[in-house]
């Protein structure tokens, strides 16, 4: 009886060892899932409008590749504003990341508050538009000086894309200060061709623009006078999303309330993206690099 106890008793004890063993290897594998990095996104897709701006692009590819990181997929759709406003009115399009207020896209605003949300978080504080000259053109320092020098600059206005919010308020600006100018609709490359085509011609050129921008750190430019103000003051720039995106993506929307950007990081990341080979490159190269300014963004 005795040796059949020991049996037995040695038995269960292999037994518990093994069950032992095993919810230990299972408590291992459960305890190690928490140590995997978190991802988010899970694979969600969100769709962001790219404009064909300087710091549209350094912005939508760096928040492209924080997002990815994140575990979501992104799109960027090439739109102009006006599309892309409709875009986030329907529902076609998650987010646009430039929205310039109180002037600039003051129209958008009107014509899309109810049905497009618009941030009251601003991610650049420091904006500014204007009529810009080289420097050199030292006859003109005021839009009330073109009229008199208008043959100096073939009487247009060499402008971006048609819908752009400041393209409607240059428009403005020609009735109200009565030039005897046409503005000519491009677009933002086209546009820094041409000034760049003029000065290296020493010829005069005048263009709506605005900070911040590469172009300032590449060529010698200056604002001219605005006396009646037409072009506002100082602008800040906000994101707009569709209606229902922060319910369905808080961690994100709270990310864009977060966001904000100084002069010299925003210019640093347009100098990287543009000279990339492809704008994600240099957006991740500005991200390596600045991890601590992110995390104050992502958290």
């Amino acid at each position: 009886m005795n040796k059949w106890k020991k049996v037995l008793s040695v038995t269960m004890v292999l037994v518990m060892a093994m069950l032992l063993a095993a919810c230990g290897g299972a408590s291992g594998q459960a305890g190690a899932e928490p140590s995997e990095p978190e991802t988010l996104g899970n694979g969600e897709k969100l769709t962001i409008s790219q404009i064909n701006w300087a710091e549209n692009i350094a912005v939508t590819n760096m928040w492209k590749s924080i997002l990815e990181d994140k575990g979501y997929e992104v799109e960027l759709t090439v739109l102009d504003m006006g599309v892309t406003l409709q875009a986030l009115e329907s529902g076609a399009l998650d987010v646009c990341l430039e929205i310039w207020l109180p002037v600039q896209d003051a129209n958008y605003y009107e014509a899309f508050n109810e049905t497009v949300n618009f941030s009251e978080a601003t991610w650049f504080d420091n904006a500014k538009v204007g009529l810009v000259v080289p420097t050199y053109v030292e006859e003109v320092n005021s839009i009330e000086d073109l009229n008199e020098h208008k043959e100096m600059f073939n009487s247009e206005i060499i402008g971006i894309d048609h819908g752009a919010g400041t393209m409607d308020v240059t428009e403005e600006l020609i009735q109200e200060y009565g030039l005897d100018f046409e503005l000519i609709a491009s677009s933002e490359p086209a546009m820094i061709a041409s000034i760049a085509s003029a000065i290296n011609d020493g010829e005069a050129i005048v263009s709506p623009l605005w900070t911040p921008h590469w172009v300032f750190a590449e060529y010698d430019l200056k604002f001219l006078e605005d006396p009646k103000k037409m072009y506002g003051g100082v602008e800040k720039i906000h994101h707009a999303t569709r209606l229902g995106f922060a319910e369905e993506f808080p961690e994100v929307s709270q990310w864009f309330n977060n966001w904000k950007m100084t002069d010299e990081e925003i210019a640093e990341l347009i100098t990287y993206v543009e000279s990339a080979e492809q704008p994600i490159d240099g957006a991740e190269q500005w991200i390596d690099e600045n991890q601590e300014l992110i995390g104050e963004w992502v958290k």
